[in-house]
């Protein structure tokens, strides 16, 4: 596939060559969809790390959102495609697509980037690509009757992903410049290639309350591989926060991301064969927050219920998609029994998955 050009490009340095055990993990040449991280929200749950998933195609893969645990997935997952002596745990991805800024969706998008040179992630000549929200362009009201928070980091409070990247990097100067005399290595402001996505016109930020502006799929990559489309969803005040939806040879996989029942995702999602979506326990949101509430914790509670998909709702979003199978992901809270979550399947005539890591799932066949 060819025909969307890359955003920016960054300068190039010497790639070091490193030895390792190979990656031995036989695949075809399909796609199969990986969940790496399967809780919402940013409490630590043992048998779940944070949301993430990989779209693997061929001789590559792709991650979508890096939540605390994701990189210790990745090497359990073993999705390197490489069988090369220098094959490290991120050898062959080929991109990064994040949803939006919220902690537990990008917590190891740091570690990603500084530790990406001794992972696989070392040639400057093909920097890794990683798409993710632009700046809000605005703070987002303060919810409830709370008092006015402090900013952080007033000269720049919403930064998006191409200066949160920069700002990782010069964050860990002391390591990198010592790394990199010590034991060579690679810039990582070389080894990747980060890039706002662009909102058509008429979606300017910020948008403080729902709905998101109505718009059409927006193109954000393609490669050999895999097309890459993306909405605008409903997690206001977050803005942007985005959906995915990867199209490659065998079929489709679309990524929600965090939303209530979204128009533009019914959109983007149209008949794709496996949609991955969020899911919230009502039940569990409202016994966080017993009555009689404060305005404050009101205030919250109806964040978590208005800006989330529930149940008894997300059954009814993939049935209007048209989609074939159903993936519950990004499951608030992680320790909800199974056959709490499969109530959501009520009205939907398609296959229902409740996401767990490192479930795998193939999408179509060669065509």
């Amino acid at each position: 596939m060819a025909g969307f050009a890359a955003v920016a490009t960054t300068g190039a340095a010497a790639a070091p060559a490193l030895a390792a055990s190979p990656m031995k993990r036989p695949r075809g040449a399909g796609t199969t969809l990986v969940l790496l991280g399967t809780a919402g929200g940013p409490t630590l749950y043992g048998d779940r790390a944070g949301v993430s998933s990989a779209v693997v195609v061929g001789d590559a893969f792709y991650l979508v959102d890096l939540g605390h645990g994701a990189l210790g997935r990745v090497a359990q997952a073993q999705l390197s495609t490489s069988t090369a002596p220098s094959a490290r745990p991120l050898t062959g991805l080929a991109g990064v697509f994040l949803t939006h800024v919220h902690s537990d969706h990008l917590a190891e998008y740091a570690s990603l980037v500084i530790n990406g040179m001794w992972n696989g992630v070392n040639d400057p000549s093909r920097p890794v690509p990683v798409y993710g929200p632009g700046d809000r362009g605005g703070l987002p009201p303060v919810l409830g009757d709370r008092p006015e928070p402090p900013v952080i980091a007033p000269d720049a409070p919403t930064a998006g992903t191409v200066a949160m990247t920069a700002r990782i990097i010069e964050g860990f100067a002391a390591d990198l410049n010592e790394r990199l005399r010590g034991s060579g290595g690679v810039d990582p402001g070389a080894a990747f290639a980060p890039h706002d996505i662009a909102l058509p016109a008429g979606a300017a930020g910020p948008v403080d309350h729902a709905p998101m502006p109505r718009i059409s799929p927006i193109p954000v990559h393609e490669d050999s591989r895999v097309r890459v489309t993306a909405t605008l969803v409903e997690h206001s005040p977050v803005f942007p926060s985005f959906a995915f939806r990867f199209d490659t040879d065998e079929g489709s996989i679309t990524f929600s991301g965090d939303t209530a029942p979204s128009e533009n995702l019914i959109e983007l999602a149209q008949g794709t064969d496996v949609l991955v979506h969020e899911v919230i326990d009502r039940q569990w949101a409202e016994a966080r927050f017993p009555e009689p509430r404060t305005p404050a914790a009101e205030a919250t509670l109806r964040h978590l219920i208005e800006s989330h998909t529930t149940i008894e709702d997300v059954g009814g979003v993939a049935t209007a998609a048209g989609a074939g199978t159903l993936v519950l992901n990004h499951l608030a809270p992680g320790d909800n029994a199974d056959s709490r979550w499969r109530q959501a399947g009520k009205g939907f005539a398609g296959r229902l998955v409740v996401g767990h890591d490192l479930d795998e799932i193939a999408v179509g066949s060669k065509r």
